[in-house]
């Protein structure tokens, strides 16, 4: 049985999704077999992960607290016999995975510095607010509403750091390690949620579910370096395959189905044509979330000229990120994109400018490394 949400207001999902069909060129329309595809994901899961989390359920001298303290310890031969199984299936890597191009992206990633923090903020993240799809969960979790959003900008954010250091997705790296526990919290949550009376099959599917992994893999990665050149940034093509690699084998770990893994960005554009255009319309949480994400620095921000201020970027950025219509459909005001177009500006000299120099690369590294520190000293945190 179909879902409620799958296709629920074409006419919005098609205007919403018309840069996406542009940018992914010809033959962007899903095939029938696509159009199969994505409502089973709707109704699909993480398996083995969720087989995992069964187990937990059903050994009384298996707490979550100890799976998740096993994950991270690695598979030694103490850990459970659910644990091992699963550690099994996951740290076998796939024969596609090239190290080489892991570590390309994962550098790539880093030098793009603060403009990589305002573009999973307020491109992927609130872009993807703009559709009610798979919203419910955040809410009912909590973890991105209120005060809570900062704290939870903070843990992707140092989740997105270890993906991208230096050798954190070998075999054992901190990367791995923390994609792993991502997925188990995940599995967790979709296991509490679809065992509430109150979630709505019907009209949403599972609470995570394959089809909303993979969309959100694609912000990650495809959206990510779209807005990336928005800004201005340079990324050259053998950067962008890089980048594609790097997130794909993220998404392996995360339990996506190798059928929505996207290998290119051609490939990652359809997709997330596919999703946005079949995805439901903002809802109340969309508008909720989008407030709270704009308002995040407001507890940590002293003086009211520099709160203003931040919001005030915020909603300049986001503007030109993702345009009036989509502000619009956050319940957001549009404001002139006075930030967007500076950073246009900041980028012709560093990225396109000083990035192509010799050595350029390895000085955005240091600079965006420093931009890392202060953005957290910013946040009243600082980084391990």
């Amino acid at each position: 049985m179909t879902p409620r949400r799958f296709g629920m207001d074409r006419a919005w999902g098609e205007r919403a999704a018309r840069p996406l069909r542009l940018l992914a060129g010809p033959g962007a329309p899903p095939t029938p077999d696509e159009l199969d595809a994505l409502r089973d994901g709707l109704t699909r899961r993480d398996e083995p992960a969720a087989s995992l989390v069964q187990a937990v359920h059903a050994s009384p001298d298996l707490s979550v607290t100890s799976l998740l303290r096993t994950l991270k310890a690695s598979a030694s031969d103490d850990a459970p016999e659910p644990v091992r199984r699963f550690l099994t299936h996951v740290l076998d890597r796939p024969s596609w995975v090239d190290d080489r191009l892991l570590e390309r992206g994962a550098r790539a990633c880093r030098s793009y510095g603060m403009d990589a923090g305002l573009v999973l903020a307020y491109g992927s993240l609130l872009g993807g607010y703009r559709t009610a799809a798979a919203l419910e969960p955040l809410v009912r979790t909590g973890r991105l509403s209120g005060g809570e959003t900062l704290r939870r900008i903070q843990e992707t954010s140092l989740w997105w750091r270890s993906v991208t250091a230096p050798g954190g997705l070998a075999p054992g790296g901190d990367g791995v390690l923390q994609t792993l526990h991502v997925r188990v919290m995940h599995a967790l949550v979709n296991d509490r949620l679809a065992a509430d009376p109150t979630w709505d099959h019907a009209l949403r599917g599972l609470p995570i579910n394959q089809y909303d992994q993979a969309s959100t893999l694609g912000v990650f990665s495809t959206s990510f370096l779209l807005h990336l050149r928005l800004l201005g940034v340079r990324v050259p093509r053998a950067d962008a395959e890089a980048v594609m690699h790097l997130w794909c084998y993220v998404g392996w770990l995360l339990g996506v189905d190798d059928r929505w893994l996207p290998r290119t960005e051609r490939q990652g554009r359809r997709q997330l044509y596919h999703f946005l255009s079949l995805d439901p319309p903002p809802d109340a949480n969309s508008v909720a979330l989008a407030r709270a994400l704009i308002a995040m620095t407001d507890e940590v921000v002293t003086g009211r000229f520099r709160r203003r201020y931040e919001r005030e970027r915020a909603l300049s950025v986001s503007t030109w990120l993702l345009g009036p219509a989509a502000m619009r459909d956050l319940g957001l005001p549009a404001r002139l994109p006075w930030y967007g177009l500076a950073r246009v500006a900041a980028n012709l000299v560093m990225s396109q400018g000083l990035g192509r120099l010799p050595g350029g690369r390895s000085m955005l590294l240091a600079r965006s490394e420093r931009q890392a520190r202060a953005q957290f000293a910013r946040w009243g945190a600082a980084l391990p």
